[in-house]
């Protein structure tokens, strides 16, 4: 978002305040307690000026009356105690919905972001779809939880004393109005710039997440090509960028707060000049004076504390607009849900119907496929780099869309396929191997958490890698640490390939899924790949020649065309062809 998009007229913050409150159903829970506990609150607080103006010229002006005295302490006193336990239990309610409610919309969002199309996700830095989540969400519940209960307060607070002056002295009233409507003027001047500036800082707030994420997750790529030096830039960079943003907005708002100080101690000399004159008239009494001073005070404290609380409002309203801006977005690759339809049961076959793909804003990677795939068949696509193979596996496991076409398994286009039949029943293995911060037990188990670690311990055996696992430090307990690199590139494999077998799919995709391991553990496991896969469709994204040598069919893909297909034995006999040339250099760099 850039600061041009972050000054948004005042109608556009309504307008994200009224649709921040609708996504925030729970804020309106309990509403009217909440309202009535701060109605006594604020009516608390400006009884006790009146209790004094009492004291004052019943008890000591017209002669000393201790029991008047009294009477007014003890009253004052007990509201007091009424105020203060109105004031914990409202805060205490408020409190508590207002963290439901933000829990409820961080749950949200993130559940949105999660269910983004990879195209999307890659289109946006992941720090800043994390910051949507997590601080732009912390600004939106600090404002909630005190920024908008002091505001509501303050203002009933501004109200009440409002009327209360009225009813000692008109005239005072009106000096202290003329001394603030300068100020709320101005004020709502600088809210204004106040808007985009904020809509600045968690644009950079965002953006620095990004770059301190980048830098840790990248540590080993850092060192490994000396680049410390210009990465501990880039991270300067964008700090000072995220402080320069913040120090303009907290400029204006320090001149906000300056103006309101201006304004306050306008009002308090005027009251009392003012004050002092009806006095002498015999128009304002010592006690009425002293309560209007009183009431001055309440009277300043919510007009200074809305003007510092507004500039947290746009902070958080700013944090609102991007949450809302995320849960805009609609997914691309969409669960149908309800309306949706469940594979049928047993091996599947694929189909593509005349699949064309193509990335935003670029050419086509795939053009016009037609291809039929027989249930059960174990199928390998091979290309050069960039040739398409790894979007093929992306369209069939519906990671992405086609832009022309359909992909159908067993005669269902996977548009219309619910997705939890859908990743019940396709399990792809993706190169990188992505394992969570746990155990190698725990990871497995993500497939099925139901397993025991009898079962999973003969899972492995069953996959040829006991002594692997018997290798390891805690076998199964064994944690693999964040991102899974506490292994071995070979090993994550591995681990990923275990968790997809004891997931049992009926489609399984293979995305070069043993390109990482060493030629030794990949016999291994071809060996027992070749025992995984019987009985189930496979299609396996190879860059290795024993993977295509291991399949019943070879499917050639070269700049996003099918240009051959057959078995190994059969496309070899070509040496001119796309496959022979591949076979060459595969041969070579075995040498």
């Amino acid at each position: 978002m850039s600061v041009v998009e972050a000054e948004q007229p005042a109608e556009n913050t309504w307008r994200t305040l009224r649709r921040g409150l609708a996504l925030s159903p729970e804020l309106r829970t309990g509403l009217a307690g909440t309202l009535a506990l701060a109605l006594v609150y604020m009516v608390g607080r400006v009884a006790v000026p009146v209790a004094v103006q009492q004291g004052i010229d019943e008890g000591i002006v017209g002669g000393l009356d201790l029991g008047v005295v009294w009477t007014v302490v003890a009253a004052t006193a007990a509201v007091l105690v009424v105020t203060t336990t109105c004031g914990y239990l409202m805060m205490r309610r408020l409190f508590t919905v207002s963290e439901t409610a933000l829990a409820n919309v961080r749950t949200r969002a993130f559940r949105h972001v999660h269910d983004l199309s990879m195209l999307h996700q890659q289109s946006e830095r992941r720090g800043s779809l994390v910051s949507r989540v997590t601080s732009d969400v912390d600004q939106i519940t600090q404002f909630l939880q005190w920024g908008g209960v002091i505001l509501i307060v303050n203002l009933g607070q501004l109200a009440v004393t409002t009327a209360v002056m009225l009813a000692y002295s008109w005239q005072l009233t009106l000096v202290v109005l003329a001394a603030f409507a300068p100020a709320v003027l101005v004020i709502r001047q600088l809210q204004r710039r106040l808007a985009g500036a904020y809509g600045t800082v968690r644009q950079r707030m965002g953006t620095l997440l990004g770059t301190i994420g980048e830098s840790v997750v990248g540590a080993p790529v850092i060192r490994a090509y000396g680049i410390a030096g210009r990465t501990a830039r880039r991270l300067d960079a964008a700090i000072e960028g995220q402080q320069r943003a913040q120090q303009r907005a907290i400029r204006i708002s320090i001149l906000g707060s300056s103006v309101g100080e201006l304004a306050a101690g306008l009002a308090l000399a005027g009251v009392v000049v003012l004050g002092v004159l009806l006095g002498v008239d015999g128009t304002l009494s010592i006690g009425q004076l002293t309560a209007f001073l009183f009431l001055v005070t309440l009277f300043i404290q919510p007009v200074q504390i809305a003007t510092e609380v507004l500039n947290e409002a746009q902070n958080a309203i700013a944090g609102w607009r991007r949450v809302l801006d995320v849960l805009d977005v609609a997914p691309d690759v969409a669960d149908p849900g309800e309306q949706g339809r469940d594979l049928p049961a047993g091996p599947l076959d694929i189909r593509f119907a005349g699949v064309g793909f193509a990335y935003p804003g670029g050419p086509p990677v795939l053009h016009d496929v037609t291809l039929d795939i027989a249930a059960k068949s174990r199928v390998a696509v091979v290309g050069e780099t960039g040739s398409g193979k790894t979007t093929f596996a992306k369209l069939l496991t519906r990671l992405m869309d086609p832009t022309d076409g359909a992909v159908l398994l067993s005669g269902v286009p996977l548009t219309e396929v619910r997705f939890a039949s859908l990743r019940s029943r396709v399990v792809m293995v993706p190169q990188d191997g992505f394992l969570f911060d746990a155990t190698v037990g725990q990871n497995v188990r993500f497939a099925r958490p139901e397993l025991t670690d009898a079962e999973l311990t003969a899972a492995f055996t069953e996959l040829g890698l006991a002594d692997w696992l018997a290798g390891l430090p805690a076998g199964l307990d064994t944690p693999v640490g964040e991102r899974g690199e506490a292994l071995s590139v070979g090993e994550r494999q591995l681990v990923a390939l275990a968790r997809a077998y004891v997931a049992d799919p009926d489609l399984l995709v293979l995305d070069e899924a043993t390109s990482a391991v060493d030629p030794a553990t990949e016999v291994r496991l071809q060996r027992t790949l070749d025992a995984v896969t019987r009985g189930r469709t496979t299609l396996a994204i190879a860059h290795r020649l024993s993977t295509a040598e291991a399949a019943d069919e070879v499917i050639v893909v070269d700049r996003g065309r099918i240009v051959q297909r057959g078995p190994h034995d059969e496309l070899i006999r070509d040496p001119d062809s796309v496959y022979g040339l591949l076979h060459a250099s595969w041969l070579e760099q075995t040498r």
